[in-house]
């Protein structure tokens, strides 16, 4: 199931003077936003993820606690199956209710989260192909919504 690694963060002071050095260091800009900007540690199958503020300089932020591992997009549509048969219990995301993997088409990966004995937040996370025209989606959707939403193209 478990490929690699996909994604580990840091938190940084200045996000502008951070995206400068780890462009010198050779890695690319994958995306960006307000606070946060991930870059392609290797393009389509491991990132990471820069996030900016003083709140991110207490030891234990969420960002010093979190790992995603790669998996394929099939494990990902059953991985509920696959944490109920390792008596493992996914956890929602963020202000979500729901504890079904989800997609992100914006970011061109889907994921669903759950957490280790100790708390630490982990998650399961997939590279996705995403059509030019779909990028433009912020809002997370279902595995069923996206497959859906891409059959029309």
């Amino acid at each position: 199931m478990i490929k690699g690694l996909y994604e580990t963060h840091l938190p940084v002071k200045n996000l502008e003077k951070s995206i400068s050095f780890y462009e010198k260091l050779g890695l690319e800009l994958a995306w960006k936003e307000e606070n946060t900007a991930f870059f392609w540690i290797i393009k389509r199958e491991s990132w990471l993820g820069l996030w900016e503020g003083k709140e991110y300089e207490t030891p234990y932020h969420p960002s010093l606690r979190h790992l995603a591992f790669r998996v394929e997009y099939l494990d990902m549509k059953n991985s509920l199956e696959w944490f109920e048969s390792l008596q493992i219990k996914p956890v929602p995301f963020g202000n979500s209710k729901s504890i079904e993997p989800f997609v992100r088409p914006n970011q061109g990966n889907a994921s669903v989260y759950f957490k280790d004995p100790d708390g630490n937040s982990l998650e399961l996370m997939c590279f996705i192909e995403v059509p030019d025209k779909l990028r433009k989606i912020k809002e997370k959707l279902s595995i069923e919504e996206w497959e859906l939403l891409l059959s029309k193209f």
